[in-house]
């Protein structure tokens, strides 16, 4: 009777709560729609045996908010994500919930992408660590970043190799070992990338990575059109066009993030989207960094 009764209250104050901020929210642009999540020392005080519970609200407030965002994205519509609201938000559902897989899933699809984010993911998922001990996922979410992003291979091999020992699949370090000496780091995150979308069970998580999974093949595209090119010319190419004119190319794919691939002093190919919703918009009429 007195859990009912608590919980009766509790579902009170967090409608007291939700609904005037739901008004509030409602009037405002669509960057600031996520509203504001309290410390979750105060929820885990507040939300006693009701913290998994609302660690999944949490989750899903933000899995809603951001699959509005990728759908404008896919409609060519640039609207700026409140990335640290978002993180706060998730990481508050973590510490409400250490395990809540959802929280991870979408940390890793939603983050790690935008550059000097991956560190912060990798935080959060050895926190999630220390209690999913069981759970090969984390390490290996961990490992892949500590490679692609942050381009720490030691650390990277420690992560992949705990991975490894939790799923039983030794396999796990030989593959990415093979990725990471010999391969580019498209090919590498081409290959996670399609191994998330068969794994991911939320729509708009899996929208978010074949949106990225585009992207990189696009990159992994006109990269391989270059080799080419320097191999027969014995030269690079002076900019994308060279390769469409010159037969390499049957036409400069399109960067889903509305920017413009170019290659940099190097060779290498770039895209003034940075792979980042909304940046090409922000640098708009500015060179190429």
């Amino acid at each position: 009777m007195k859990r009912a009764l608590l919980g009766l209250v509790l579902a009170a104050i967090f409608l007291a709560t939700v609904i005037p901020l739901d008004r509030q929210m409602t009037d405002r642009p669509v960057v600031v729609k996520l509203g504001y999540t309290p410390s979750p020392g105060v929820l885990r005080l507040t939300a006693g045996e009701f913290k998994p519970l609302l660690a999944e609200v949490e989750v899903l407030r933000v899995m809603f908010y951001f699959g509005s965002l990728v759908e404008n994205w896919q409609k060519r519509i640039q609207v700026p994500p409140e990335y640290a609201n978002m993180f706060r938000t998730i990481e508050t559902a973590v510490h409400l919930d250490p395990y809540n897989m959802d929280a991870y899933y979408f940390a890793q699809a939603a983050f790690t992408w935008r550059v000097g984010h991956a560190a912060d993911v990798n935080r959060l998922l050895e926190y999630g660590m220390r209690y999913r001990t069981q759970d090969w996922m984390l390490p290996y979410f961990a490992g892949f970043n500590a490679a692609y992003f942050l381009h720490d291979y030691r650390q990277a091999a420690e992560y992949m190799k705990q991975a490894a020992e939790l799923s039983d699949q030794p396999l796990l370090t030989t593959l990415t070992s093979r990725f990471f000496y010999q391969s580019g780091r498209e090919k590498m995150g081409i290959a996670f990338l399609k191994d998330m979308i068969a794994r991911s069970r939320d729509r708009q998580e899996k929208q978010l990575y074949e949106l990225r999974l585009k992207a990189l093949q696009a990159l992994q595209e006109i990269a391989t059109a270059v080799q080419k090119y320097r191999k027969d010319q014995g030269r690079r190419p002076a900019d994308v066009g060279k390769l469409v004119s010159g037969g390499y190319l049957g036409r400069i794919p399109q960067d889903p993030y509305g920017g413009t691939f170019y290659l940099d002093e190097k060779g290498r190919v770039k895209t003034t989207s940075k792979l980042a919703p909304g940046y090409s918009q922000s640098r708009k009429g500015k060179s190429h960094e």
